[in-house]
């Protein structure tokens, strides 16, 4: 039986701008905070680990410790999204991700941190990852006035997420250079504090999702073959987990880029990352400035190939200036493909099956990038940084080629469904996804 929001069946507020929801005002509001905390203690972490090993074999463990989890459990969360209330669900991992970042403070500022603690603190980051983020994810629909706040409301988000990360890392570099990276994660720490409180005023909608009955195994199978019998679906999954595979682990690398490419410490790391939120920031606002969701497939065929050709180019430079504009491009592909992938999946997926989706999309996202981060740190280990970032670029190039040979037919497939939702006009026969 499929359940369905009440709201999103409503007519339309008038309004796409995500901005005007005053639940999506408080959840934005506190994630601002909340992320420069998260983006601080991220750069912070790469660095610690690469200063006390000296080693890419390293920076790929830790990036493995923090994300495998996700792909083990994030099925499992997926069900668990599905069934119970989301709200309270996110305060929860909200709330355990901010006792993450308090007890990893205590290791690195007591000055007995031993690496083992990093890669401990980092599982039990990823294992709250798995489960918040598929929650998340769900539960930014509840928030909702209307279907058409949708888009919208992702865009905005993802231009948090990005801004964040511009402000994070320069922040970080200052703090690590001053004050050492513990101070890094305790404010952390205290950033939840913020997203914690906005989630307590919230008032979503109330979407009651009746017992399906049915085992939690015989739940995910049926999440599997439903995502995996349809297309469009697939096909934006596929993609999305190869290239987060194959692509996203040269992140990991940056603290050896810096030091060893570039020859620079904290503050250059600040940069690198900055320059890739730079791009990743031009591509959230852009699709926050879009109507709807016709074209974001074609985007999301675009964005992969720049990303690719970004990494190839970074991979080859070895000048500061140009990499910086490389990783730009990099930014904005890796944020545009991400982005609207989520918008197109959280468009076309049955809501009872929304959950289940939504795991197996943080599962493509999150959690197959620390495989590759693994393979990532070890060719680095043994070929070299560049060649490893240029090896993962011709990889993504050819995974969004496969994609564009099978557009075509993506597009015929979802054209039911959009003019089911009305979406799309029967009559008009304007492209699905290339408008």
């Amino acid at each position: 039986m499929q359940v369905r929001n009440p709201t999103l069946n409503s007519t339309p507020s008038g309004s796409h701008n995500a901005l005007s929801n005053p639940n999506l005002r408080l959840y934005l509001s506190g994630q601002v905070v909340s992320m420069v905390g998260t983006w601080m203690q991220q750069m912070a972490l790469s660095w610690l680990i690469y200063r006390l090993t000296n080693s890419e074999f390293m920076l790929g463990a830790i990036g493995f410790a923090s994300q495998a989890p996700a792909f083990f459990l994030t099925p499992v969360a997926g069900i668990v999204a599905d069934r119970v209330n989301r709200h309270k669900l996110v305060i929860t991992t909200q709330t355990l991700a901010m006792i993450q970042a308090g007890l990893l403070a205590a290791v690195v500022l007591s000055g007995h941190t031993q690496i083992w603690h990093l890669l401990v603190l980092g599982a039990f980051m990823g294992v709250i990852n798995a489960f918040d983020m598929p929650g998340r994810q769900t539960f930014l629909v509840d928030m909702l006035r209307s279907p058409e706040e949708l888009p919208n409301a992702i865009a905005v988000n993802s231009s948090i997420v990005t801004l964040t990360r511009l402000a994070g890392p320069a922040i970080a570099g200052f703090c690590i250079a001053w004050f050492g990276e513990g101070i890094c994660f305790l404010i952390n720490a205290v950033s939840f504090v913020a997203v914690i409180i906005a989630l307590l005023f919230i008032k979503p909608n109330v979407v009651r999702r009746p017992a399906s009955g049915k085992h939690p195994l015989a739940e995910m199978k049926e999440g599997f073959a439903y995502a995996f019998g349809f297309g469009p679906i697939r096909a934006l999954i596929l993609l999305l987990a190869l290239v987060s595979m194959f692509g996203m682990p040269y992140a990991v690398l940056m603290p050896a880029f810096a030091k060893n490419v570039f020859g620079g410490n904290a503050t250059t790391l600040g940069w690198l990352t900055s320059a890739a939120g730079v791009g990743s920031l031009i591509g959230a606002v852009y699709l926050a400035s879009r109507k709807g969701v016709l074209g974001l497939g074609r985007w999301i065929l675009i964005s992969s190939l720049l990303f690719g050709a970004g990494l190839v180019g970074f991979g080859f430079s070895h000048w500061l200036v140009p990499s910086l504009l490389l990783l730009v491009l990099v930014g904005f592909g890796g944020m545009v493909q991400m982005a609207a992938t989520n918008t197109l999946l959280q468009t076309i997926v049955e809501e009872d099956k929304r959950g289940r989706v939504m795991s197996l999309f943080t599962m493509s996202f999150i959690g197959l990038a620390p495989f590759g981060s693994m393979v990532a740190g070890m060719l680095a280990d043994k070929i070299g940084t560049g060649p490893t970032v240029i090896g993962s670029g011709i990889i993504c190039l050819l995974l969004g080629a496969a994609f564009g040979a099978n557009f075509q037919q993506l597009r015929r497939e979802v054209r039911p469904i959009y003019i089911e939702r009305g979406i799309l006009q029967a009559e008009n026969e304007m492209n699905v996804l290339n408008r």
